[in-house]
């Protein structure tokens, strides 16, 4: 059909505007270090609210081992939960992430790192 000709025709050929931004990053000196000192940041802001993350965890709940928070790196951390405590996450404290455990902490601020705590540890405490 033409719709199945024009939607290969763009799966196939994918613009290339992105291609040409990274080109331009990547071959300017001063372009590159920026967007280098802008990448550091993003991720030295997510480092600090994982370690914020953390010791919020062990004041709540001292017994477990919550290092996978500060061993984990990327936007994401895997939190171990099951699909039922996941959803109690949703239900109880609005805290909505995939039903694997992985929440995204690139969104997390420093001032909200103590409810997500509360609600990890209270949700860890629900059937699996």
């Amino acid at each position: 059909s033409q719709m199945k000709c024009i939607a290969r025709a763009m799966y196939s050929n994918p613009p290339v505007h992105g291609a040409r931004i990274v080109a331009t990053v990547m071959g300017d000196d001063a372009l590159f270090d920026e967007w280098k000192a802008e990448m550091e940041g993003m991720s030295g802001r997510i480092n600090n609210v994982r370690t914020l993350l953390r010791a919020e965890l062990e004041k709540l709940d001292p017994a477990k081992d919550w290092s996978f928070v500060t061993s984990q790196i990327g936007m994401f951390s895997y939190t171990g939960l099951s699909k039922n405590q996941v959803q109690h996450m949703w239900d109880e404290h609005h805290v909505y992430m995939t039903f694997d455990g992985r929440v995204s902490l690139a969104g997390l601020s420093a001032a909200k790192a103590a409810y997500l705590a509360n609600a990890i540890v209270d949700s860890f405490k629900q059937p699996e």
